[in-house]
């Protein structure tokens, strides 16, 4: 998805669905409605999107759970930017001030990392 198309989903999944006129008060520096309408059509089209008439407007709804969605955003992200390795897109994002994170925070990653090595066969994947 283009950057535009994120920010509308974005939208559509903060909504559980908008008209296009809903879309372009939400955007960062929105485009023109025809522009909104079309990127919308597109996401339909890629079948992210659906359509449902109320009235004379269209409420645009999202297709995809927003679970799977962050899935393969993250999954992009990782290759794109990380060659496919998720230890580094892990370590570029503990790459702060251990002060950043609450102890409630470091306890559900400890815990995450130890589900992972118990359900894990040990070798890299």
């Amino acid at each position: 998805m283009s950057r535009r198309e994120r920010q509308i989903m974005d939208v559509l999944y903060q909504s559980s669905g908008a008209t296009v006129s809903d879309v372009l008060e939400r955007l960062p520096d929105p485009p023109g409605y025809s522009a909104v309408r079309a990127a919308l059509a597109t996401l339909e089209a890629k079948s992210h999107v659906r359509h449902e008439k109320n009235g004379p407007k269209y409420v645009f709804i999202p297709t995809t759970a927003a679970s799977t969605a962050k899935r393969s955003a993250i999954q992009h992200l990782v290759r794109t930017f990380f060659r496919g390795s998720r230890e580094n897109a892990v370590a570029a994002l503990l790459d702060v001030s251990p002060s950043q994170f609450s102890e409630d925070e470091l306890d559900r990653l400890a815990m995450l990392i130890e589900k992972a090595r118990a359900g894990g066969t040990g070798g890299k994947r």
